[in-house]
Parts: C-alpha cells; sequence; structure tokens
C-alpha cells in the first residue's frame, strides 16, 4: 500500500528528532571507505578530489530522493520495497538481488579494511598474506555466529564507537593542514588518463563510502515531523560526511607521498603518524579498528536481513526465509557471507590495496542497479495510484528522478569493464533463481488446489 500524504499524528515520546536523525546518517555511512581509500585514489593524485565532490553532489541526490520515498511507501524494505511498488515483483526480485549481492561483497570489503588496520597494529598480519586472509575469515565468522546467536549491541555502545571513529578523522581533517607539504599535489593528475577518465574512476571508488544511505531513511512513524525532518537529516548528514571525506582524503594527499600513500594499507594511521608520531598512528589505528569491525557487524546484520525479508515475501527461496532455535535468519547469514569468503580467497592474493579496490566497485557496481531504479521508482508509484503530475511537483520529480538516474549510469560506467561485467554476470544470475522461485510457488497453488479438490469429492 502507498500514500503519499504524511501523516497528521503527532509524535510520541520516544520519536527522533533532527539531531537523531543526522547522527543516524552520519553513523550508518562513515565507516570503512574513509580509512582505506586514501590509498585507492592516490594513483589519481589531487584530481581524484572532483571526484569526490561529484560523487558527494549525487549522494545529495540519492538522499534526497530515498527522503521522499520514505514517504511516499510506508511498508518496509527500502529499494526492494520501493522497486516492487513501482515496477512488480520481477524489479523488486532483481533490485532485491543487487542489493543483497552488495552486502556481501561489502562485507569483504570491510574485512579487508579491518586487516589493514590491524596490520598497522600487528604487522605480521599484513607481513604475511595467508594471516592477513585469515584474520579477515575469522572476523567475518565470528560476527556471522554473533548474529546467529542474536547478540544485539547496546546503544550506549554504538555512540562510544562512533565517538572513536569519528574521533582521529576530525583530528586529521582539522589539524593535517600544517603537516601538508604542496610539492606532494603536484601533478595534480597522475593517472596517466584525461582529467575526465580520471575523475569518474575515482568517482566510482568514493561512491562506497556513501553507500548505506538509504538505509537512514527512518520510518516517518517514529520521527518527529518526518516530511521535513527525513530530507533534512538525510541532507545534512551527506554534507558532514562529504566534509570529513573530503578534508581526510585532501591532508593525506598532501602529508605522504602519492607513492607512499599508494602502497599503505593503512593510509590514515600512516598520516597519523607523522602527524603526531607514533601515538598518533595508533591512535587512529585504533580508531580505524573500532570503526570497520563495526561496520562490518551492521553489513552481517543485513547480509542476512535482506534475503530473509526478500525469502518471507516469497521472492527469494524459502529455505533464506527459516530461522534458527534463537530467532535469527540463520541460513541468509551463512550463505552471506560463505559468498564474502570466496570472493575474499579469490582476491586476497592481489594485495590489500588492489583487494580493497575491486570488492567495493563490485559492491558500488551492484548498489547502483537500485539506486538507478529507485531514481525513477516515485513518479512510476505515484502515476500508478492515479495521481496526475503537472506543473511544479511534475517538475520537482522528474528533474530529481532524472539526475538521480543519469548519476547512476555514469557511476555504472566509472566501475571499470572487468568489474561491470562480473557485476552483470552476478546480477543475470538471479533470474533463474527468481523462474524457480517462481515455479516452486505456483506448484505449491496447484498441490493445494488438488488437495482442496480431492477433499470435496463424493466417495
Amino acid at each position: 500500500m502507498t500514500e503519499y500524504s504524511p501523516s497528521k499524528a503527532k509524535p510520541t515520546s520516544g520519536a527522533l528528532g533532527l539531531t537523531a536523525c543526522i547522527a543516524l546518517v552520519v553513523g550508518n555511512m562513515i565507516g570503512s571507505g574513509v580509512f582505506l581509500l586514501p590509498a585507492s585514489l592516490a594513483p589519481f593524485g589531487p584530481i581524484a578530489i572532483g571526484g569526490w565532490v561529484l560523487t558527494s553532489a549525487g549522494a545529495l541526490v540519492l538522499a534526497i530522493i530515498f527522503g521522499r520515498l520514505s514517504r511516499v511507501v510506508t511498508k518496509p524494505g527500502g529499494p526492494y520495497a520501493y522497486s516492487q511498488e513501482a515496477f512488480g515483483d520481477f524489479a523488486g526480485f532483481i533490485i532485491a538481488w543487487g542489493y543483497w549481492i552488495a552486502l556481501w561483497t561489502g562485507n569483504a570489503a570491510v574485512a579487508v579494511a579491518l586487516v589493514g588496520y590491524l596490520g598497522f597494529l600487528f604487522p605480521i598480519i599484513v607481513d604475511v598474506p595467508m594471516y592477513g586472509l585469515a584474520t579477515a575469515l575469522i572476523a567475518i565468522w565470528s560476527l556471522t555466529l554473533i548474529n546467529i546467536r542474536g547478540v544485539e549491541g547496546a546503544g550506549f555502545v554504538q555512540i562510544i564507537t562512533t565517538i572513536l571513529k569519528l574521533a582521529p578523522l576530525i583530528l586529521i581533517g582539522a589539524l593535517g593542514i600544517f603537516w601538508v607539504n604542496t610539492e606532494n599535489y603536484f601533478p595534480i593528475n597522475h593517472s596517466g588518463t584525461t582529467a575526465i577518465s580520471a575523475i569518474s574512476a575515482s568517482a566510482a571508488l568514493t561512491l562506497w563510502a556513501y553507500l548505506g544511505l538509504e538505509s537512514a531513511t527512518v520510518p516517518s512513524g517514529d520521527v518527529i515531523e518526518p516530511e521535513k525532518t527525513i530530507p533534512r537529516a538525510t541532507v545534512i548528514g551527506v554534507i558532514i560526511a562529504a566534509c570529513v571525506y573530503i578534508s581526510v582524503t585532501a591532508v593525506s594527499m598532501g602529508v605522504l607521498p602519492p607513492d607512499v600513500l599508494a602502497a599503505s594499507a593503512a593510509p590514515l594511521a600512516a598520516v597519523g603518524e607523522v602527524m603526531f608520531g607514533t601515538f598518533g598512528g595508533l591512535l587512529v589505528a585504533f580508531g580505524a579498528v573500532i570503526s570497520t569491525f563495526g561496520t562490518l557487524n551492521g553489513f552481517t546484520l543485513l547480509s542476512g536481513q535482506v534475503p530473509y525479508g526478500a525469502a518471507l515475501d516469497r521472492v527469494f527461496p524459502a529455505a533464506l526465509g527459516q530461522q534458527s532455535k534463537f530467532g535469527t535468519p540463520a541460513n541468509a547469514l551463512i550463505l552471506s557471507n560463505l559468498l564474502a569468503s570466496l570472493l575474499l580467497i579469490l582476491n586476497f592474493a592481489q594485495g590489500l590495496v588492489a583487494a580493497f579496490n575491486f570488492v567495493i566497485l563490485l559492491a558500488v557496481m551492484a548498489s547502483l542497479l537500485p539506486y538507478a531504479i529507485c531514481s525513477v521508482a516515485e513518479i512510476m508509484i505515484r502515476l500508478k495510484g492515479g495521481e496526475v503530475l503537472r506543473g511544479a511537483e511534475l517538475a520537482k520529480v522528474a528533474v530529481l528522478g532524472m539526475l538521480g538516474f543519469t548519476y547512476s549510469v555514469w557511476a555504472f560506467i566509472g566501475s571499470g569493464a572487468e568489474t561491470v561485467l562480473i557485476g552483470s554476470v552476478l546480477l543475470l544470475a538471479g533470474v533463474p533463481i527468481h523462474v524457480w522461485v517462481r515455479w516452486n510457488q505456483a506448484n505449491d497453488v496447484e498441490d493445494i488446489q488438488k488437495t482442496d479438490t480431492s477433499k470435496g469429492e463424493l466417495p
């Protein structure tokens, strides 16, 4: 069911205000990406800041779109619910499938970032690749088991971990300018390609840092004046995250020579070490470990919940909708993290930074299809609901949709030919799964009808 008019009911005493919603947006976005992306962007040079700017603008448009969709479609499910409402069951399935791919590939990427910063604290982890791989797999499966058992973190712990991960980033972004060597900013473009190509490629990498902005669109019933608070909170949250990302990357590129930055498995820890000595490096590494571990836990939770919810809607195979004795989606969690582990094993030999780059591009590419579809979902939903859009309202919906769709397609192309090829194969692999699920559903209905008929027959 859809609705457009916001609820007129007064919020409850536990309703969320603007500050709480902004904190939710920022906390959901700032995770592992910013701690390793400076190394990923170093081969492009300072021109990569242009990628950050364009990605931030695209993320703002998407934030506004998801804020609007959260009011138009009230049922849970995020991108899956919006796509299904706008374009039907098959579109809903493909979006759920792509979103799920983004989650388990994202799990692998976060695990790589975690290993990089643990390696700063314990160098043997990165010096011996097998130790690094083992550490990543242990982290993934420890959190998988925790989520299977249904352990929930306290809100106080979440606040503390958010502070711990933001503190070193703010220190670097705000004070790092005093350690910048301007010679490190030249040449501006290190990539050997055109400026447009370098900005496009760097923008595809930086979108990783914004993935999850859609998960912060809190249900309107829990928010004070949701028609105002949700869009404002998502926009302000994206702006705050953008300021942190851009300042930290600019400082990193100015403090460390490009070759040193590009080769670092823990770039911000290396920057912190230059700025504040050994203690600074350890402080940043500790904050990064806390941040990436928390992000990994969140991705693990979602990697189980998304296929579980889709299975309950009879979109994914029924086995993924089964619960453990703890009431958790164990089958979905295990399958998701088996795939994440396989992806890690296949790519870890490339080295930490190279493996991270490939995996985040794959996660970004899988997320861009849901973003593109959701960009044009509102106008379809409202047309299906019998609304005739005219004038300023039509212009607003159409322009937002066009901007979001164009940005998503542009970022999709920027992911690179190899990533697009592999990602497309993964997305297409879902089509037979959809056919199989629908076949089973049809057989179940036929069996029920036969049973009902046989019960009604006279002996």
